[in-house]
């Protein structure tokens, strides 16, 4: 009678046991939940005038608006394009977007580039030049080893010329108690054409 009692109760065990073991729910695979809305799409937004380097070469950027009185700070490569953000007071130059320098900002030449049409860009005074990091001194010694001493000469005086004398000539007239000029003249001329009557008739 006892060991009927104890083969029944292991006989219960071992039924709540498989029981349990058969009984045990297995594990579902829960699917990702997919999205039911629509997915928004990019759309490119328009980001303005652009310029674009029309030149063969690669053109500079400068800080300001003149070749000589702004340093160059960067180049455009031919066909890059930039957002153009303003122009000079002469439209010569075009203010870009320039990133990698201060103020990320920079000014090219209009004529190398093309600006995209209908642009309207607004006025832009240019900045303040900037100062030379150094001052250039001159040694007044050194200056002066290539200053020329000029010797001051004197100028020759200048004597004015006497006053000039014109000579007068005077037509001295018919002497007083002589022979006339015109006679003895008169006289030699007939004496001349007697003599030369004289040849001729000789001559026949």
């Amino acid at each position: 009678m006892h060991s009927f009692r104890k083969s029944a109760v292991w006989l219960l065990i071992w039924a709540g046991f498989l029981a349990l073991v058969f009984n045990v729910p297995t594990p579902q695979k829960v699917a990702a939940q997919q999205p039911t809305g629509s997915v928004p799409t990019v759309t490119g937004t328009p980001i303005g005038p652009t310029i674009r380097v029309t030149n063969p070469d690669q053109i500079n950027v400068r800080s300001g608006p003149s070749t000589w009185l702004y340093p160059k700070i960067g180049v455009l490569l031919s066909g890059q394009t930039a957002p153009a953000l303003g122009r000079s007071q002469g439209g010569d130059w075009i203010l870009i977007r320039y990133d990698g320098v201060v103020g990320s900002i920079g000014w090219v030449y209009a004529p190398l580039v093309l600006l995209s049409p209908n642009a309207n860009l607004p006025i832009i005074d240019p900045p303040p030049t900037p100062t030379p990091a150094t001052t250039p001194t001159i040694d007044p010694t050194m200056a002066a080893q290539f200053i020329i001493q000029v010797t001051p000469t004197r100028l020759p005086t200048f004597t004015p010329a006497g006053p000039l004398v014109i000579p007068t000539f005077e037509i001295a007239g018919p002497r007083s108690g002589g022979v006339p000029l015109g006679l003895i003249i008169v006289v030699l001329l007939l004496i001349g054409g007697f003599g030369a009557l004289i040849s001729f008739l000789r001559g026949r």
